[in-house]
């Protein structure tokens, strides 16, 4: 999934690491005089490392001439890389692989780095070292076992010291895809994470060579070439080190100089340092989590990551995944549309879907968001006191959902709490609500299956309900509604809007739109508009001003104040849940704004177009 701007640069990365690997493996089967084991190490490194392997070989292996491999490959420097590549090439072979799996079984990432270290401990011991290197280390397979083990150990134990950390902290950071092998990210951690290892186990791999407790780069030279270098068709790379040469047909036994308390200090040293990487991750991140706990789920930036960070948690506050939208809304299109219900035996019936839409909110900011009916906001329900109706609700967004009739008095089962009054309905579920509209006034309906989340995305929408009797309705000669809601966008990603770290909003808008998208409305002198403010949104009190004089306050959370409890005022705070009803009068002509009066929630993206952004739409009285 392309998600985030560096996911382009692993394209290229990875495009860069197959032509290198390319490059190293004609190369090396097209005259470079190494042992087959050594030609497959270094294309599995560079399959890993990309550039960085192909670097490696190019400085320490790649014979410059003909017939000065021996003398190229000599320098400690150089055997070092020759054992290291050897090294990681097994043991990142059978971490990776371990990786692949665990992840696919959904285990936890604890489980997962045990797995791997096993995995790639018995790849590098019992496949590279001892059965790859039998020939050439001559005895029996199991007398190579035996031999391998130590210098196997010290360096695997260094390696997943310098990886373990790397993919823990990267793969339980903000973007959670790199758990997923499906993910270009978790191929790019994968790679990471293999150069680190690479990294720290070359000093330690340096020094078995020094020691001749390891063997680092040879050179294998065909029968022809052979009697051009002193009839030896087998010749270690190590010869100004007094390492052992091998005579054609020779094994290569290796005699130690390293002492048996240097080997067990060098055992226990990286041991720690394993034991170290291991762990000390854990104390930042949540590694009792698996793939599945979060869903490679991408978290905003800022956000606060801790160790006791459940993965439910992860996922109501991760993006939006953009391969889910299932629907693009034109430019220019426009939510709170009034949506016509049929009529089935005298009931009226509305149909609702929701679904995850790409919704302009400026003409060139789009978010991702969670509709009903592919607007935001939803569309809107219009009844009257005393309907019976039917609300046909289909499900097509990736999780569960209902939905809640704010305000409303209805049949418990009718309420909409998940899990309380009702099953949530899964992906491509459905449900059925119906009841006797008994209220009238301004109400909503919303999500109430991780609201949090949910309404926050943008699912809700306005029930306006006209009294049976229409004289009980304060009226004006103009009705307007205003449904407030915030946003996160960031790096091209829509997240659900929360009061807590990373995931405060910076775009704001009225029925969807941010100014200068809001719509004008049109008056006359003298004319009067009822306002009907609806706190959809999910996080803050909004205190809603209108320039111009003041309003007078008719209703409140849908019910009609009596005339003696009506006042006036030029700003309401409206929270989440509540809803006022307020007529303005146009005094003079001109451009009067209605706003939100916390100066951040005119501005979008911190920055004022047009002179605002945001809470913020025009009465434009002639």
């Amino acid at each position: 999934m392309i998600a985030l701007p560096y996911d382009y640069f692993l394209i290229v990365w990875f495009i860069l690491a197959a032509a290198s690997t390319a490059y190293v493996a004609f190369d090396q089967f097209n005259g470079n005089p190494e042992p087959t084991v050594m030609k497959w190490g270094f294309i599995l490194v560079t399959l890993y490392m990309g550039p960085f392997g192909l670097l490696l070989y190019v400085l320490a292996d790649k014979e410059p001439r003909p017939g000065e491999h021996e003398r190229f490959t000599a320098p400690l420097w150089k055997q070092g890389i020759g054992s290291t590549i050897h090294c990681v090439a097994g043991d990142a072979t059978g971490i990776i692989l371990a990786a692949v799996v665990t992840a696919s079984l959904g285990l936890p990432m604890w489980i997962d780095l045990i797995v791997e270290y096993i995995a790639g401990f018995s790849f590098g011991l019992f496949i590279f070292q001892s059965l790859f290197m039998k020939k050439m280390m001559g005895g029996t397979y199991w007398e190579n076992v035996r031999k391998s083990f130590m210098p196997e150990f010290i360096s695997m134990n260094a390696m997943m010291a310098g990886m373990a950390p790397t993919m823990s902290l990267l793969m339980m950071g903000r973007d959670m895809r790199a758990m997923d092998p499906l993910e270009l990210v978790f191929w790019g951690v994968m790679s990471i994470g293999v150069m680190v290892g690479f990294s720290t186990a070359y000093p330690f791999n340096v020094w078995m060579v020094k020691k001749k407790v390891k063997h680092g780069l040879m050179t294998v030279r065909s029968n022809d070439d052979a009697k051009a270098h002193d009839d030896h068709a087998k010749k270690p790379a190590m010869d100004k080190m007094a390492h052992s040469r091998m005579a054609h047909g020779s094994g290569h036994q290796m005699a130690g100089d390293a002492t048996t308390p240097q080997l067990v200090a060098l055992a226990g040293v990286t041991g720690f340092l394993l034991i170290s990487g291991m762990v000390i991750p854990g104390f930042s991140v949540n590694l009792g989590l698996s793939a599945r706990d979060v869903d490679a789920s991408i978290m905003p930036p800022g956000m606060i990551n801790t160790f006791d960070l459940p993965g439910e948690a992860m996922k109501d506050m991760a993006a939006v995944k953009p391969r889910q939208v299932t629907y693009i809304a034109p430019l220019d299109a426009k939510g709170d549309q009034v949506l016509q219900p049929r009529i089935e035996n005298g009931v009226k019936v509305f149909e609702l879907e929701a679904s995850v839409i790409r919704w302009n909110i400026l003409p060139d900011v789009a978010v991702d968001a969670y509709a009903y009916n592919h607007q935001v906001p939803g569309p809107r329900l219009q009844m009257t006191e005393g309907d019976h109706v039917r609300i046909n609700f289909h499900n097509n967004l990736p999780e569960s959902t209902t939905v809640h009739w704010h305000g409303l008095i209805v049949p418990n089962e009718m309420d909409g709490p998940a899990k309380i009054t009702q099953d949530p309905v899964p992906p491509g579920g459905s449900y059925t609500y119906e009841f006797t509209v008994g209220q009238s006034g301004t109400y909503f309906y919303h999500s109430h299956d991780h609201p949090d989340r949910q309404q926050a995305l943008g699912l809700y929408g306005a029930l306006l309900i006209a009294p049976k009797d229409p004289s009980a309705e304060v009226k004006a000669d103009l009705d307007y509604t205003i449904q407030l809601q915030e946003w996160l966008k960031r790096e091209w990603l829509t997240y659900p809007a929360m009061s807590m770290e990373g995931a405060m909003p910076n775009y704001f808008t009225i029925n969807g739109k941010a100014y200068p998208s809001t719509d004008t409305i049109a008056m006359k002198v003298g004319q009067t508009i009822k306002l009907r403010f609806i706190g959809t949104n999910n996080n803050f009190i909004h205190p809603m001003h209108v320039h111009g004089g003041p309003f007078e306050v008719v209703a409140v959370d849908g019910v009609t104040l009596n005339e003696s409890a009506r006042y006036q005022a030029d700003t309401v705070n409206v929270g989440p849940g509540q809803r006022y009803d307020v007529i303005w009068t146009a005094r003079k002509p001109g451009k009067w704004l209605v706003h939100c009066h916390i100066p951040h929630h005119t501005a979008n993206n911190n920055v004022e177009q047009h002179g605002g952004g945001g809470l913020m739409l025009v009465l434009d009285v002639k």
